[in-house]
């Protein structure tokens, strides 16, 4: 009920009873003495069954007041709450008629609008998504293209937020250690700054001279520098400049700068490879020069004293002996010593061991005519290989053993080993002696039609692997086996347990170009210009000050009035202690479930770094929040960040409103519900309440932080505490 309504309706019932008692009291003192006392002959034997009349009717004035009050002032103020909701965030939604005829036949005329509005709402929305077509189009075709490209991309605006980045990108910051305990690159994220992972002064100083080459008239002004990670490893940088709209229409117009696109290499193993040669060299020159040297004088002496007594001339061959062997010695030693950095320079990649198999097995099929199956692969594999020379490897062993052995069908296999990875070409029939693949191993790639200038020996020696022939031991089949390197899958950058990603990752948000108020105090900015982190939590109980603990944290982020599903966290815990079983079909995590789970105190830290630069969004947060500040003594994390819920912000929206729980929010707010009970799933409609919250807290006058927080602090629900 309205409080002003309410002590309204007080004040005109007690107004009514002060009438009444005048006017009885008037009355009273009219009457003569006889009058009087007929009056007490009448009613004093009668007292109870008139004070009992008397109440009954103030009792029928007050319900007859309660009626018309339920029917003209309270349908009404319902009505209005209604009536924002659909004008504001659900247009499908539609008035109750109830109260009054004169009530109800308002709320059906308002209905019938609604249905007009919300059709030409449908048409004026098919028009607009008909002309959105190409622009979609176009950014589809942006998003493509950002996330198939091999190079690392971030874009930022002038405060240094990312509004865009790339797969690619993800992974680079995840090898280079800015992630979390988890293996996750939190730090990197769509609004987020860049500065948490690179030097403030490098970027400030790179896009100064970025400026300073534009004022100077270059016609594609960048900078490039080089910075070091968290651990240790180096990145090329280059930054070039994101222009906005120009100050002046005219042909001078003065190009403004909106933000810098930064692309990023990783010359950690490039450099090393670069620094092991250099010592190489200087090992072979320093190592070699005082050996040439005596060589070159013992050289010298024989040509210049040729009829020198044979013992002095025994000498000095000797010392040219004894200088050769060091120098062969030596270069032997450099040989071993720096294996790795002579074969540096061979250009190898990743390679998914999948589409090796699937190329080899096309490659033979089309140029030897030879019958080619595939054995059951792991799809973890990848390999790290010079895939042409390969190709050329495999389809040269396969002519080999049609020609030699008359095979009509081979098999391909590749299965892990160690830190190596087994690739295997398998046929029917006789094997090979030792000296015939030797053979094919120092002979030159030639088959299908192709020659090479290398041979099998170098192919496999260049990748650091080794060959042989065997019987195999499960089937009757030989096969010749290459150990080949392995490397790390790209597609692990998003590990399931801790970040869900769909189909077509948010990567990007171009309108971040447009913030740039970061110095004014967060109370003072718009609700519409903050960045959220929405979370719930799953617990073993209800309560957090009898020992109860977290088993589940859910969040997700909006920046910029979205909701990214795509940055998200979703990890269970293991609370080190038992579930409650009245808990377990509410939330349905069992003990299984968190056994073996990170603890809390390896997640937290984990949380409070997704949820850095951003306002804490929960539903009954009080509840949630009581969980966190019990760990701060055991873990020493801190959430200072500020705090909205949304079931205090519900009570200020539609404070006539029967139930605030997220479920009755959710349906007048037009919402539909999934993944309830989870704290993911709880965290993704907490979101999505909150953003159509937003503009109905503008309709009441409220704007900014500050003043939705000090409305939620008004409503009898934040005097609730845990």
């Amino acid at each position: 009920m309205n409080h002003r309504l309410a002590v309204g309706l007080a004040a005109l019932y007690g107004l009514l009873a002060l009438l009444f008692s005048i006017l009885g009291a008037v009355l009273w003192a009219d009457m003569q003495d006889v009058e009087r006392q007929a009056v007490r002959d009448i009613f004093q034997p009668r007292l109870p069954l008139a004070v009992f009349i008397i109440l009954l009717a103030w009792s029928a004035l007050g319900g007859l007041v309660w009626l018309l009050y339920r029917a003209y002032a309270l349908a009404p103020m319902r009505m209005r709450e209604q009536a924002l909701v659909m004008v504001a965030s659900n247009p499908s939604l539609r008035l109750q008629e109830r109260g009054a005829s004169e009530i109800r036949t308002l709320a059906h005329v308002v209905n019938a609008l609604a249905d007009q509005r919300e059709s030409l709402q449908r048409d004026v929305a098919q028009k607009i998504e008909q002309a959105k077509a190409s622009v979609e189009e176009e950014r589809n075709r942006l998003a493509a293209l950002m996330s198939e490209l091999t190079q690392s991309v971030v874009v930022c605006n002038l405060d240094g937020r990312i509004l865009l980045y790339n797969s690619r990108a993800r992974l680079q910051f995840q090898v280079l250690g800015a992630t979390t305990p988890g293996g996750n690159a939190t730090l990197i994220g769509l609004g987020r700054s860049i500065f948490a992972v690179m030097e403030r002064n490098l970027i400030t100083h790179a896009l100064e001279s970025v400026q300073h080459r534009l004022r100077r008239g270059s016609a594609q002004p960048s900078a490039n520098f080089v910075t070091t990670t968290r651990a240790g490893q180096l990145i090329r940088v280059q930054m070039a400049p994101v222009f906005g709209a120009a100050l002046d229409a005219g042909a001078d117009a003065q190009r403004v700068i909106s933000g810098y696109v930064l692309m990023l290499d990783n010359i950690t193993r490039l450099v090393q490879a670069q620094s092991q040669r250099d010592r190489l060299l200087q090992t072979l020159t320093e190592g070699s020069r005082a050996a040439l040297g005596n060589v070159r004088a013992a050289v010298e002496n024989l040509l210049q004293y040729p009829d020198m007594e044979g013992q002095q001339r025994d000498r000095f061959v000797g010392v040219i002996r004894d200088e050769v062997q060091a120098m062969s010695e030596h270069l032997n030693r450099a040989s071993a010593d720096f294996s790795d950095a002579l074969q540096a320079h061979w250009p190898l990649e990743d390679m998914h061991g999948a589409d090796l198999l699937q190329a080899a097995r096309q490659r033979i099929e089309q140029r030897l005519a030879l019958s080619v199956t595939v054995d059951a692969l792991d799809q973890d594999i990848w390999i790290r290989v010079d895939s042409f020379a390969l190709l050329q490897s495999l389809c040269y062993l396969a002519a080999r053993l049609k020609e030699g052995r008359d095979v009509d069908a081979v098999a391909l296999r590749l299965r892990p080993a160690g830190r190596m990875a087994e690739l295997d070409i398998l046929w029917s029939g006789v094997g090979l002696d030792a000296g015939t693949l030797a053979a094919w191993e120092q002979a030159t790639l030639r088959a299908g039609g192709e020659d090479s200038p290398l041979t099998l020996h170098e192919v496999i020696e260049r990748h650091g692997g080794e060959l042989w022939q065997q019987r195999d031991t499960h089937t009757p089949l030989f096969l010749i086996r290459m150990l080949l390197p392995t490397t790390v899958a790209q597609d692990a950058a998003d590990p399931a347990t801790w970040l869900r990603n769909e189909s077509r990752p948010e990567y990007y948000d171009f309108d971040l170009f447009r913030q740039t108020e970061e110095t004014r105090a967060l109370d003072d900015r718009p609700l519409t210009q903050l960045s959220y982190t929405v979370f719930d939590t799953e617990t073993t109980g209800l309560e957090p000050s009898a020992g109860d603990e977290i088993i589940q944290i859910g969040a997700a982020r909006i920046v910029n009035g979205r909701l990214l599903r795509n940055e998200t966290i979703d990890q269970l815990i293991d609370p080190k202690r038992r579930l409650k079983p009245e808990s377990i079909p509410i939330h349905g995590i069992t003990e299984d479930m968190v056994k073996g789970q990170p603890s809390i105190a390896e997640v937290l830290p984990v949380f409070h770094e997704f949820c850095e630069d951003t306002v804490l969004v929960a539903h009954n947060a009080a509840f949630d929040m009581r969980f966190l500040q019990l760990k701060e003594t055991a873990t020493g994390i801190v959430f200072k960040q500020p705090v909205l819920d949304t079931l205090l912000l519900s009570a200020v929206i539609h404070p006539n409103q029967e139930s605030h729980r997220l479920e009755a929010i959710a349906e007048r707010l037009g919402i539909h519900v999934i993944g309830r009970h989870t704290a993911l799933g709880d965290a993704i409609v907490t979101g999505e309440v909150f953003l159509k919250m937003i503009p109905l807290l503008a309709e009441q006058g409220i704007h900014t932080l500050g003043q939705a927080r000090a409305a939620a602090a008004k409503t009898y629900y934040a005097r609730v505490g845990y």
